[in-house]
């Protein structure tokens, strides 16, 4: 009897510990990855649990970046061009527009000029918000006439990526050679004001509470932490090699900072501001994008070719995704409810 009585309190312990944090974790939530693969000229549909690539859609020369609508049913891809930021090529002037389901290019939205357009960005209020290298500025176009509505200067050249804040009455610009951020009124569609910070940058994240952005010097290692209530830089990240990119977890306790040259993915405590762990990543790597929950991260290694994918709860890598050279950008597309 009191063997019997222990072994129930054994296993009344144990469930009270799984109740406490040992229990397994929910299921991911599902979806599929959309990538831009801007060698190929291409946006892969991908699925990430099985690894498999769905489907492959022809874009124009170049899609770099590319963003899902909120019900996952259209991927937008703006037209870059043929060269790199700052460099001497062809100058796009367009927006392809992919549906998901079809899975199909449907339409392509005509921006009336050269712009280079680069980073989309969807905003609570429904509209699409691209980077206009060429204009100095980021475009406002309504998804459901696909037409433009307005150009929201920047003051600097080549504003290359865009981050909008939580509220949507906020945008951020990365403006590489200018070594600066733009902070837009998306509201009143006008500039507030940029702000310095290193001679050259690139990309640009914001925290989930959208109090701090960051970004990268490019001649340094190094992130700018700048304050957005203020719109100064507040702090520095200190990193073993210079950053190209960084995405932060949605509980906005870490911060992942991408080193294309290096090949490392940097783990950054956002409470100390110090880098607690390093990986590993594919070659070139370009772009973060953690899934929905927060569980996974993936990384475009557009020199390789693969999709790096990383497991945050424990924070090793998991088989990468094998796609083709030229991945860049990548979106999230829910699954239906």
């Amino acid at each position: 009897m009191l063997a019997r009585l222990s072994l129930l309190t054994v296993s009344l312990m144990l469930a009270g510990l799984d109740e406490l944090g040992d229990a397994k974790p929910a299921p991911l939530a599902g979806g599929l990855l959309v990538v831009a693969n801007q060698k190929e000229h291409t946006v892969l549909v991908v699925d990430p649990d099985t690894r498999r690539e769905l489907a492959e859609i022809s874009v124009g020369v170049n899609g770099h970046e590319v963003i899902v609508s909120k019900d996952s049913r259209f991927a937008y891809v703006p037209i870059y061009g043929n060269s790199g930021v700052g460099r001497p090529g062809t100058d796009g002037s367009t927006i392809d527009v992919i549906d998901l389901r079809a899975r199909k290019l449907v339409a392509t939205i005509d921006l009336g000029k050269p712009l280079r357009p680069h980073r989309a960005e969807l905003g609570p209020d429904g509209m699409l918000y691209v980077t206009a290298e060429l204009a100095n500025a980021v475009d406002v176009i309504d998804p459901s006439t696909r037409k433009v509505l307005a150009e929201i200067p920047t003051g600097e050249p080549e504003s290359h990526m865009l981050v909008l804040s939580s509220d949507g009455r906020r945008g951020y610009t990365a403006n590489v050679g200018a070594g600066s951020v733009s902070v837009l009124d998306l509201t009143k569609r006008n500039l507030i004001t940029t702000i310095p910070v290193a001679k050259s940058v690139q990309r640009i994240s914001i925290s989930p509470d959208s109090l701090r952005i960051f970004t990268h010097d490019q001649e340094a290692p190094r992130i700018a932490v700048i304050d957005t209530a203020t719109n100064k830089i507040v702090n520095w990240i200190a990193l073993p090699d210079v950053a190209y990119a960084s995405e932060p977890t949605p509980d906005g306790r870490w911060l992942l900072a991408l080193s294309a040259g290096a090949n490392h993915l940097h783990v950054v405590d956002l409470q100390s501001l110090k880098v607690v762990r390093s990986l590993e990543v594919p070659e070139r790597s370009s772009e973060i994008l953690i899934r929905p929950g927060g569980e996974i991260a993936y990384v475009s290694g557009t020199g390789a070719g693969k999709i790096a994918v990383l497991d945050l709860r424990s924070w090793k890598m998991r088989p990468p995704i094998d796609l083709t050279p030229g991945v860049d950008g990548l979106a999230w597309a829910p699954a239906p409810h």
